[in-house]
């Protein structure tokens, strides 16, 4: 069986930090992986179970906080700031941007390490949530189209008669559609419906 391999992935153009934090993580069994710049980092191919980014504010070429608005747009790991040259601003707008922590140099190594803990769980709960997502999207996918009309009148609670009547089909007729909604849904419940429809924003209110 293979082991959950966890990884840190660090991005600091001081040599001397990048050895110091090597040593630490290694020191605690944490895979690490170490880049002189954003554009290093870019061109590498991630293979992780869960993974956190621990950047520095000023880099050459993108700085952190151009890597971290790039990112965003991206299944990125969550990012910790490790920086020697802080200022307010910076923080706040890492911390509004998503960041697990902000850390100044000389770095508080308890501080550093309960943030990447925190870092991996939030890594593996988003990548659990993708999974679902997509799994749901691929339900969807199996709908007929007329299923894909009445799946919303369903979820808003509108009544077997009502939906048909809203679509001009006979009831049941409806009452098949929802039948195979459920099923290629995976669906237990009307309830559970609900809560895949709300997933995939498809409205489940009447208003």
């Amino acid at each position: 069986m293979n082991r959950v391999r966890n990884i840190v992935y660090l991005i600091d153009d001081d040599p001397r930090v990048r050895e110091g934090l090597n040593n630490l993580f290694d020191s605690v069994e944490i895979d690490i992986l170490t880049f002189g710049s954003a554009a290093e980092y870019l061109e590498h191919l991630r293979v992780d179970d869960a993974a956190c980014l621990i950047l520095d504010l000023q880099l050459p070429g993108i700085g952190g906080l151009d890597l971290q608005s790039r990112l965003a747009r991206e299944d990125s790991p969550p990012i910790i700031f490790v920086t020697g040259r802080g200022d307010i601003p910076s923080t706040v707008k890492a911390m509004k941007a998503g960041a697990i922590e902000f850390l100044t140099k000389p770095v508080n190594t308890d501080a550093l390490l309960n943030a990447v803990s925190t870092a991996f769980a939030r890594d593996r709960l988003l990548r659990e949530q993708r999974a679902a997502i997509t799994e749901l999207k691929k339900r969807w996918a199996l709908l007929s189209p007329r299923e894909r009309e009445v799946l919303p009148l369903v979820v808003k609670g509108l009544l077997n008669k009502q939906a048909a009547a809203v679509l001009g089909i006979k009831e049941v007729t409806l009452q098949i559609h929802r039948s195979q909604i459920m099923q290629k849904m995976a669906a237990g419940s009307l309830a559970e419906l609900v809560r895949m429809a709300g997933r995939l924003g498809i409205p489940t209110d009447r208003h």
